[in-house]
């Protein structure tokens, strides 16, 4: 999308927060114009403004709509579901209790939906910690880029304290980041090491690096082959790698080429067919 709109209007093009959370595609963004600020009062009138796939608080898409400022909004579809199903609760008069990382992108916006009646909880210890009354109506949404082991433990706490709390329709975790935990569960008992391409601000990648130690297998995150420490591979025989969710392939493949492996085996636990389509103004 940040492509689609420099190519409709040529640099610069502004995209609030990282578009993506990873450097490298950051990088090439910024190479070829994009300029990433941190507040939509940061771009300048007469410009495009991308919002970045994370979401945003409704706040925000008033600040722009005030300064009149042409936006694109690069909202993952995902996660616009569980900003509409914070609205739909937050309409029904529910208590909602969000499970995620204080201060991450996707949680902001989320719980700026309804800021004035989420609570963030992060750990099954949290959830004992709601100060919430007894009669309370009780709702809860996930983070996208959690661990699907992880939340299970805390929605499992939030049923026993909470019976009757409503879920989402669907699970909101994104397939995306579910079928690269899945692929990491079965790789990772045959490697001697896992290394998962992605930056250390990426939820979903440091996801995956404790998919691999939970299934016995050392890991690190690593943006590229500068990040290995060479006593990590020494002596390891069976070497598994993954790339986040928000990782351009092309990192993943420089980093298999600088590590000159005597082959390469291609692990696929699923094959993904979800597209989705640009915004009209992209197309």
């Amino acid at each position: 999308m940040v492509e689609a709109a420099l190519e409709r209007w040529g640099p610069p093009v502004y995209v609030r927060r990282q578009i993506v959370h990873n450097k490298r595609v950051v990088a090439e963004l910024t190479a070829k114009g994009a300029v990433f600020i941190d507040e939509v009062e940061d771009a300048p009138a007469g410009r495009p403004l991308l919002f970045s796939a994370h979401g945003i608080a409704p706040s925000v898409r008033r600040a722009a709509a005030e300064r009149q400022l042409t936006t694109i909004d690069a909202t993952c579809p995902l996660v616009t579901k569980v900003h509409t199903e914070a609205r739909r609760f937050a309409r029904q008069g529910c208590e909602i209790v969000y499970i995620g990382h204080a201060g991450h992108d996707e949680a902001l916006g989320t719980m700026g939906e309804a800021s004035d009646r989420t609570h963030l909880v992060q750990t099954v210890e949290d959830v004992a910690r709601l100060d919430l009354p007894p009669e309370a109506k009780v709702a809860y949404l996930t983070q996208t880029t959690l661990g699907v082991d992880e939340t299970a433990g805390i929605i499992d706490a939030l049923q026993r304290r909470f019976p009757a709390i409503l879920s989402p329709t669907k699970e909101d975790i994104c397939y995306a980041a579910t079928n690269r935990q899945l692929a990491v569960k079965l790789m990772a008992p045959r490697c001697d090491l896992v290394l998962v391409v992605g930056s250390a601000n990426s939820s979903n990648a440091h996801r995956l690096v404790e998919v691999a130690q939970a299934m016995g297998a050392p890991a690190h995150l690593v943006d590229g082959p500068a990040e290995v420490e060479p006593s990590w591979i020494a002596g390891v025989e069976t070497l598994g790698i993954t790339g986040s969710a928000s990782t351009a392939e092309a990192a993943v493949q420089e980093l298999v080429a600088w590590l000159q492996p005597a082959s390469v085996e291609e692990f696929r636990a699923l094959d993904e067919d979800v597209r989705f389509n640009l915004p009209i103004d992209l197309r």
